[in-house]
């Protein structure tokens, strides 16, 4: 019996030791800041990277982020596909707005925090410079009620962050997602600086429908973004 107690024990610490060392080999952990479009978007996050061989430069991540958004007179539009392009799927990506079917609402104030799982892929351009690009895939959002008023009436409605967000193609996606094409400098070992361009849908749902009894508001912003990496156990 304590042969098999200590089997087990002696099992069961190199399964922890791998998955530690798993876990935390090149896992970077970052901060940025996104400015535009009335709006200030601090992100945090934590990224796994596996590098395909030594001489592609070619690394494909995946991690989570943490996206805030604050602003004030914030204009939100029409968000689902089926109102703005009339159809849903595929075939939304490309087609052409529908003007008689968008609202526009002015949020007094926004105020969104987004938890998302995100994908990214990194090349290297030159020794210390890569291009990475990445996007928010699924996940939640949380925030203050807001006040809103459409843009042709001084009536407001109350407003919640739509909760659930998923990607699922240009005005077929759910609530708030974030993605970025950033150019990345390694300015030492273990720190990267990057800068570059950043695209967040923030949404909001409201308590009154409005045309079509559509009742979810996205605003899009483009964002300059700039930011900073640190990877203590960066193998590559």
């Amino acid at each position: 019996m304590k042969k098999i107690i200590l089997a087990t024990l002696v099992v069961g610490s190199n399964l922890v030791s791998t998955a530690q060392s798993f876990i935390s080999k090149n896992v970077s952990y970052g901060a940025n800041i996104g400015l535009g479009a009335g709006l200030v978007a601090p992100s945090l996050h934590a990224t796994k990277q596996h590098a395909f061989g030594n001489k592609s430069g070619l690394r494909i991540g995946y991690g989570l982020r943490y996206t805030g958004a604050f602003g004030s007179k914030v204009d939100f539009a029409t968000a689902p596909a089926k109102y703005t392009v009339g159809k849903t799927g595929p075939a939304a990506f490309f087609s052409e707005s529908i003007p008689a079917n968008i609202d526009t609402l002015t949020f007094n104030k926004v105020q969104t925090n987004a938890f998302n799982v995100f994908f990214s892929i990194e090349h290297k351009l030159y020794k210390k410079l890569a291009f990475n690009f990445n996007l928010d895939l699924v996940g939640f959002t949380f925030g203050a009620s807001q006040k809103a008023t459409p843009m042709l009436s001084t009536t407001t409605t109350s407003a919640e962050t739509t909760s659930l967000n998923a990607l699922l193609i240009g005005d077929n996606d759910l609530g708030s997602l974030n993605s970025e094409f950033l150019l990345k400098y390694n300015a030492s070992e273990k720190l990267t600086l990057q800068a570059g361009f950043g695209f967040l849908f923030t949404e909001y749902t409201t308590e009154k429908k409005y045309t079509l009894g559509n009742d979810r508001f996205r605003n899009k912003a483009g964002m300059l973004t700039l930011g900073l990496v640190y990877a203590p156990n960066r193998s590559y």
